[in-house]
């Protein structure tokens, strides 16, 4: 009789699992559709990488194609600087002082500070790069840390289509065809393993996330809510827009990168980018919020 009861509330219980997990099953269907539909209405080429970092469920759109970067490659530049920080072979307390031949186009802080005088720390550069996309701060740390370390780090990681080939702005390199490459399996698999600590220790895990959330403006987070904690880096070129990141909802993180090239009109991309997360998001939040049954109880609303 023991046996029985214990069986039959075993079986009581994978039932419901079971059907929970099928009930979630229906809304990744949901959202694999939606972003289906901004894939068959862009006129351009969509790659999509979703991870649910609870579990590591997964949602594949062309995520093994190659796309151009943009300054989205500035995550991986930002993961070796904190590695080599990490590993002693610098400080993000040292400091640089602004010359004149590191200045280049698009550059709205460094280009306004006065070379051979002003002084600042590569957590100063790393922070413009962050926030501003600032391009001259981003060459001074590619060439601080090394192009070539930027690609062995995603080389010991398994991440052999991440490439740091050129540095910002240089069209030279660009019209050569060294663009700054990756794709939107292998950038979800940089922001995870940087999430689970594989790349560096629980204090420089932190910190770089923190350094990666400063707030800037992007896409992924265009209709999400005020305050919601988003460590993300868009990218964006002539034909080409970009975003990856991750979305730390609470009790519910998730891994988000998104990628469009060949766009005929660069707003359709960000705008794809933009749906595609604000989607993500209502299903992850859901989640973060009701019952393993569906039920969302929000303060002062008891129900019936």
């Amino acid at each position: 009789m023991k046996h029985f009861i214990f069986f039959f509330f075993l079986f009581v219980v994978i039932g419901s699992a079971q059907t929970n997990t099928a009930k979630q099953q229906l809304l990744w269907q949901k959202l694999e559709s939606t972003i289906n539909d901004v894939d068959h209405n862009l006129d351009g080429v969509l790659g999509v990488a979703i991870l649910d970092l609870s579990n590591g469920k997964k949602l594949l759109l062309h995520a093994d194609e190659v796309f151009p970067q943009a300054s989205s490659i500035k995550i991986a530049v930002l993961a070796e600087l904190y590695h080599q920080s990490q590993a002693g072979k610098l400080k993000l307390t040292d400091p640089y002082t602004v010359q004149a031949a590191d200045l280049v186009p698009d550059s709205d802080i460094m280009s306004g500070l006065t070379p051979g005088v002003t002084r600042i720390t590569l957590r100063d550069l790393a922070t413009m790069m962050v926030a501003v996309s600032d391009n001259s701060a981003t060459n001074v740390l590619i060439d601080r840390v090394g192009m070539e370390s930027v690609n062995e780090l995603m080389d010991s990681l398994g991440l052999t289509h991440t490439r740091l080939r050129r540095k910002m702005m240089d069209l030279q390199a660009a019209g050569a065809g060294r663009e700054n490459i990756s794709t939107a399996a292998e950038m979800m698999a940089l922001l995870e393993d940087l999430y689970r600590g594989k790349v560096l220790n629980q204090e420089m895990t932190n910190d770089f996330f923190k350094m990666l959330s400063t707030h800037k403006r992007s896409f992924i987070p265009r209709d999400l809510p005020e305050g919601l904690k988003i460590a993300n880096k868009p990218g964006e070129l002539e034909g080409v827009r970009n975003d990856s990141g991750v979305v730390f909802v609470e009790n519910r993180p998730y891994v988000i990168c998104v990628m469009t090239t060949y766009l005929r009109q660069e707003r359709d991309g960000e705008e794809a980018i933009a749906r595609i997360s604000a989607a993500a998001y209502r299903m992850f939040n859901r989640w973060a919020r009701a019952s393993e049954y569906g039920r969302v109880i929000s303060p002062g609303n008891s129900g019936r």
